[in-house]
């Protein structure tokens, strides 16, 4: 196998300016891996071998050019994988449904177009469930997704795809969405580390509540390498939730950091939606104990969201998701995962105006709710998610379209408060079912402290247990 694939983002750049690796070496190494385990994962929707190559090698007429052609950025030449719904001109997007057409897109999206501009090699289009309204790898149209620590696992999802693609040695570099936990929750499922964004950091489009695309990688350095790129303003204005301009150099103020006196509170339990898996917890309190031992404040913080929140935004998305379904025609919904019919018209058929607006109040009280419990901390740690990695078969947590949003308990409080969060690998499951799969802790900031969830996060990756080697060997 060429090695090259598991080289981080950081190490790329740094091989590239010596001459010792060039971008087309990298580039060939991640399609090389990517075809060997392709077969068994089914990560990438679109394989972008011909275009990629031919960006490959003019990044290595660039990092070869010396003045005359300087590279784009300090990323020029590295692979990397998008999710497909950030779209790709020529590409289609399906959205992960087979009811979707496959009109090519005409424009790129902010993502796509920071991206290339500053060099990045797109290898690939990453999978995603139906309408990306699963924790999970299944797709009527991209088929199932699996985890390439077990193949019998889920991936996660939305972001299914990208968090296979990271884990397997696809390259170093992906990028997914999130509007409820879809980039954490394939972080913690996949080990890798995942972060989502404050709302509008990142320019999106089209722009909606609580959706943003953040980076999916192996390490933290690279993920805010990626936001260097990433976070710059769209000159389209595309975004018009999009913050303003910032001058934060992320992967250079990455160390500065200091633990000591920073006040984390811990929540190992939301009390909200399923229980939570005994060693999920432990390794929640077990990163709080050690990021005591170093210096910082640690407390435990109370639940703050209710069944009643977690209901709000459950009916919402399902009212959403049942006024798109109900205007297609018959043969048109017959192609959706039947999961997702169930889920979003089995109690949506019967809401009335007044009940949808309920279910607003209720994210309104939910992102009220968030604020106030965590605004005292500079940080707090929990769970992703309940439990480490279910069934790849199964479309969320038992399988069961009446709860299928019940594992998210932990996620979408920051997704509608607007907040920082992200996914770092902590340990691995001890648990009879679920074995050596990983399980990531939830490292939450301030709005708009996306830094300090980096640099925090930078702290934890230091200082957490011996980690296992990456799964070479899929399948």
């Amino acid at each position: 196998m060429n090695t090259a694939c598991w080289l981080s983002a950081s190490d790329l750049s740094r091989q590239f300016e010596v001459g010792t690796v060039m971008p087309s070496q990298a580039v060939a190494a991640a399609l090389e891996r990517a075809q060997e385990c392709e077969p068994l994962l089914n990560a990438l929707y679109l394989n972008k071998a011909d275009s990629a190559h031919v960006a490959a090698s003019q990044s290595d007429a660039r990092r070869k050019g010396g003045k005359a052609a300087k590279p784009r950025s300090a990323l020029d030449g590295v692979p990397i994988t998008l999710k497909e719904n950030l779209y790709t001109t020529g590409d289609p997007a399906p959205i992960g449904t087979a009811a979707s057409p496959l009109d090519p897109k005409t424009v790129n999206s902010p993502v796509a177009d920071r991206v290339r501009e500053a060099g990045l090699i797109l290898i690939g289009k990453t999978t995603m469930p139906d309408f990306g309204m699963l924790s999970s790898g299944q797709s009527s149209f991209h088929g199932v997704t699996r985890n390439p620590w077990q193949l019998n696992r889920n991936p996660g999802g939305s972001s299914s795809g990208a968090g296979a693609a990271c884990a397997a040695g696809y390259g170093p570099l992906h990028i997914g969405t999130d509007i409820g936990g879809s980039v954490r929750i394939p972080a913690s499922f996949c080990g890798i580390y995942g972060l989502k964004p404050s709302l509008g950091r990142v320019p999106t489009h089209p722009p909606y509540m609580g959706r943003v695309a953040g980076p999916m990688t192996r390490t933290v350095r690279d993920a805010a390498l990626l936001m260097n790129v990433i976070s710059q303003p769209d000159p389209d204005h595309r975004d018009f939730m999009n913050l303003p301009p910032h001058s934060i150099d992320f992967a250079a103020e990455l160390e500065h950091f200091s633990l000591k006196g920073k006040r984390i509170g811990v929540l190992a339990d939301m009390r909200a939606g399923f229980d939570v898996q005994s060693d999920v917890a432990a390794a929640t309190w077990e990163c709080g104990q050690l990021l005591e031992q170093h210096g910082a404040r640690v407390e435990p913080i109370q639940s703050f969201i209710t069944r009643d929140m977690l209901d709000g935004i459950c009916g919402f998305f399902e009212a959403r998701s049942f006024a798109d379904i109900v205007k297609m025609p018959a043969a048109t919904r017959a192609k959706i995962l039947p999961f997702i019919v169930q889920w979003a018209t089995h109690r949506a058929k019967k809401f009335s105006g007044e009940t949808v607006m309920g279910f607003y109040a209720q994210i309104m009280a939910m992102r009220d709710a968030t604020v106030a419990a965590t605004h005292a901390f500079d940080f707090v740690i929990s769970p992703v998610c309940p439990m480490p990695a279910f069934e790849a078969e199964y479309c969320c947590p038992e399988n069961d379209p009446e709860h299928a949003l019940d594992h998210i308990a932990f996620t979408v409080p920051y997704s509608m408060s607007e907040q920082p969060a992200a996914s770092i690998n902590w340990t691995y499951s001890t648990h009879s079912r679920s074995t050596g799969l990983p399980i990531g802790v939830q490292v939450a900031g301030r709005r708009f402290d996306d830094l300090g969830v980096l640099q925090l996060s930078r702290v934890i990756e230091q200082i957490r247990p011996t980690q296992r080697p990456w799964p070479i060997r899929v399948g």
